[in-house]
């Protein structure tokens, strides 16, 4: 499956300098936050495919005008095909906005998804706005990544996490990538395609 994966910033290649050849063959996509429904509403009715989207901390409009014809994967799991889906939104609190949580809230969320987790028999694909702590996250108190994470990945050993958040630009599809055991963490910032 071809899979298209967005996050943070809206890139020229999805907009007025769309390229088809870059993106023909996509099969789903995914959002990791922080980006306008409109944007997410064109991109799914141009390369006509399933999108899911998780909210990130600068998601505040979604409430009001979601993105049409998208699937909202925050907090809950999914199917697509063969593939089984978690989302988790948010980032790490900072200043008290909409869509931040303390480590503890993200460890109590996630508790409440195991059972679902293990109801579709594990996960391919955890679809997050923020990263684990200490893969690709930073030191000040917005862009720390969460610890429980790496609870969630040692458990599950889902062989994506997919995530944004953390704004980059990146020579090459590897620098993208840090592998923990058998999962591949993804930062998606801009827009990275996969195949599974």
């Amino acid at each position: 499956m071809k899979i298209l994966a967005i996050s943070d910033i809206e890139v020229r290649e999805l907009q007025d300098q769309f390229d088809p050849d870059l993106f023909q063959g996509v099969d789903l996509i995914f959002s990791c936050g922080d980006l306008p429904p409109e944007y997410l509403t064109r991109i799914r009715a141009r390369l006509e495919a399933p999108l899911y989207y998780i909210l990130g901390n600068h998601d505040l409009r979604y409430g009001q005008s979601p993105p049409v014809g998208c699937t909202n994967l925050s907090f809950t799991t999914a199917r697509e095909g063969e593939l089984k889906l978690l989302g988790l939104s948010g980032s790490r609190w900072y200043n008290g906005g909409k869509n931040q949580y303390h480590e503890t809230e993200m460890r109590m969320l996630i508790w409440k998804l195991y059972f679902a987790v293990w109801r579709q028999q594990g996960v391919d694909i955890v679809l997050a706005h923020a990263p684990p702590r200490h893969v690709h996250d930073a030191e000040d108190r917005c862009h720390r990544g969460f610890k429980f994470f790496h609870n969630l990945i040692n458990r599950f050993q889902p062989p994506y996490f997919l995530h944004g958040h953390i704004h980059a630009h990146f020579n090459t599809d590897q620098s993208r990538i840090t592998r923990i055991d058998d999962t591949r963490v993804i930062n998606c910032c801009g827009y990275y395609v996969f195949q599974t």
